[in-house]
């Protein structure tokens, strides 16, 4: 025998009556509660997330002051399946040939800053470099003493003043500098 459906009011105190049990509800991803801790011993002890912050930092270390001007780090591509990173570097056109060439000798720098066994592979991207950061200051040559300076203007004393005059003081100071 069939039984037949409540009507509404029937079924609203049915249900006023009974408890209902809550949805379940799954719980939070480990990785939202983990992530802040994860980002702060990225920052602290630099682990793969810091590769490429890294690598924009150093590579005027990395690779030299020429070649720092003419090229960029781009990106490290980890493969799925093996452990080592392709490291993509643009570079000005003119400059891959040198890239090319050093690329033995980049990878093993890249790898002593990243770990061994980081970085596996170079790929040369043709393309505008930006603006490098700043160079590297020079210091100031120490001043001449009192008599190296006399010296160099009793030499001149009968050059006539100008522009001549002048690049012959500062040629005189840098040759006593380094003399």
């Amino acid at each position: 025998m069939r039984r037949p459906l409540p009507s509404p009011a029937e079924a609203a105190d049915i249900l006023s009556r009974k408890r209902t049990r809550p949805p379940f509800r799954p719980p939070p991803p480990a990785g939202k509660a983990l992530s802040g801790y994860l980002k702060t011993l990225d920052d602290r002890f630099g682990g793969a997330s810091a590769g490429p912050r890294v690598l924009t930092e150093r590579w005027r270390e990395i690779v030299g002051e020429t070649l720092a001007r003419r090229t960029q780090p781009m990106k490290l591509v980890r493969p799925r399946k093996s452990a080592a990173a392709t490291l993509e570097v643009r570079v000005d056109g003119p400059a891959a040939a040198l890239v090319q060439h050093q690329s033995a000798d980049i990878l093993a720098r890249v790898n002593l800053t990243l770990g061994a066994g980081t970085v596996d592979r170079l790929r040369i991207v043709q393309g505008p470099v930006s603006a490098p950061a700043a160079p590297l200051k020079r210091r100031k040559p120490p001043p001449l003493d009192a008599a190296q300076e006399a010296e160099i203007a009793a030499g001149l004393a009968e050059a006539p003043e100008g522009g001549l005059k002048a690049a012959l003081l500062r040629l005189g100071r840098e040759v006593m500098r380094r003399g």
